[in-house]
This record gives structure tokens, C-alpha cells and sequence, in this order.
């Protein structure tokens, strides 16, 4: 598969795919048109690229996802973990804070999420 990854153009098309699906690629293109000022040949063409990418399907003018926004989202966080913290989850987190500090609901937000996920 190739790397997943979409520019802020590309990301804008996808959100169009997620926010509609099933959309009939006929539709993709005319709201594509709309929200992006694309001509229709240039949604098809970043519609096949998306598809090669794995992120999306286009079978009998019918376009879904293969993968959820949430999934792929996921997917590119780890990867920007990974590949700038060397995979440490605390050294992303502290590099954060160091900068813009929490509310006290995104602190009990986390302490929630680590307490559901922590292994025992």
C-alpha cells in the first residue's frame, strides 16, 4: 500500500467523501466543484490517486471509504509520533504542554482515556 498520507487540498476532497457516503462520484464532482472551485476531470483525478492510496473506493460510480477519517487521522498520529518522538507517547505530550497548557478537562479527559487503556 502506499503511504498515506493527503495534502490540506486533499484533505478538504476527503472530507467531502466522508461527510457523504455512499456519494455517486457524479455528485462528488459537482460538490467538489462547489467547495473547492475543482473542474470535474480534477476530482476524478485526486479521486483515483485516493483510491490507489487505499483510502477510498470508487466500484460502479459509487465512492466509499476503506478507511474511517477517524482510522486514517489515527494512523497519521502515530506516525508523527513515531517518526518525531521516537515513538514516546510522554516526550510527544510534554513537547505540547511545554506550550500550551490544559484545562483541567482535558487533564481528567486524559486521565480517563489512560486509566480505559492502560495495561495491566
Amino acid at each position: 500500500m502506499t503511504e498515506l498520507q493527503m495534502g490540506a487540498i486533499e484533505s478538504r476532497f476527503a472530507d467531502i467523501i466522508w461527510e457523504n457516503e455512499p456519494i455517486s462520484s457524479t455528485e462528488l464532482a459537482r460538490r467538489s466543484e462547489a467547495a473547492l472551485g475543482w473542474k470535474r476531470t480534477t476530482s476524478f483525478t485526486v479521486l483515483k490517486r485516493l483510491c490507489n492510496k487505499g483510502i477510498f473506493q470508487n466500484e460502479k460510480g459509487q465512492v466509499t471509504s476503506l478507511l474511517s477519517r477517524a482510522d486514517f487521522y489515527a494512523m497519521q498520529s502515530e506516525k508523527f509520533v513515531e517518526e518525531t518522538f521516537e515513538g514516546s507517547l510522554p516526550a510527544f505530550l510534554a513537547a505540547f504542554t511545554s506550550r500550551k497548557k490544559l484545562t483541567a478537562a482535558e487533564v481528567a479527559q486524559l486521565r480517563r482515556m489512560i486509566d480505559e487503556y492502560r495495561e495491566d
